[in-house]
């Protein structure tokens, strides 16, 4: 494995990839469709439990909403290394889209993806540049304070 490929600088960040979540409804984590892989939506779960609940600006701080959102891109990451048979298959990052739980008046979304955006562009690279959507929300699935959908590209 190079030291500068994506499984190595993930790594060099402290970080590996969880197991892939079970999905909890009628649906599978990650599906390819020719060069791309899109994710379910991913929540902050962290050794099987929600890190994060309850509503950013209320319960719920931008710092620790920003940690969720990273935890959901290591969710995510897991479930498209799974399909692309590794991080280091995966060729670039083409879109992110993150929902927050949000207090009324709270409209500061964009900061709480970077925790995602930020995490991928230090394992990608260039690659990791993306397009993406910050929308806040009423409510999220089992009362989650983020939820992150990805789609990367592969070969």
């Amino acid at each position: 494995m190079a030291a500068d490929s994506p499984t190595s600088r993930l790594r060099d960040l402290g970080y590996e990839l969880p197991p892939v979540a079970t999905p909890a409804g009628s649906y599978v984590p990650a599906t390819r469709s020719g060069n791309l892989i899109f994710t379910a939506g991913q929540l902050p779960l962290k050794d099987g439990n929600l890190a994060f609940t309850g509503k950013v600006g209320d319960t719920v701080s931008v710092d620790d909403a920003k940690e969720a959102a990273r935890i959901c891109a290591l969710n995510a990451l897991a479930a498209v290394s799974a399909e692309a048979g590794g991080l280091n298959g995966i060729s670039r990052i083409v879109k992110v889209t993150g929902y927050v739980a949000s207090a009324p008046g709270f409209n500061g979304q964009p900061e709480v993806l970077n925790g995602a955006s930020e995490l991928l562009g230090d394992v990608f690279g260039e690659s990791g540049l993306h397009a993406r959507s910050a929308v806040g929300v009423a409510e999220l699935p089992l009362n989650a304070s983020v939820e992150v959908e990805i789609v990367v590209e592969v070969g």
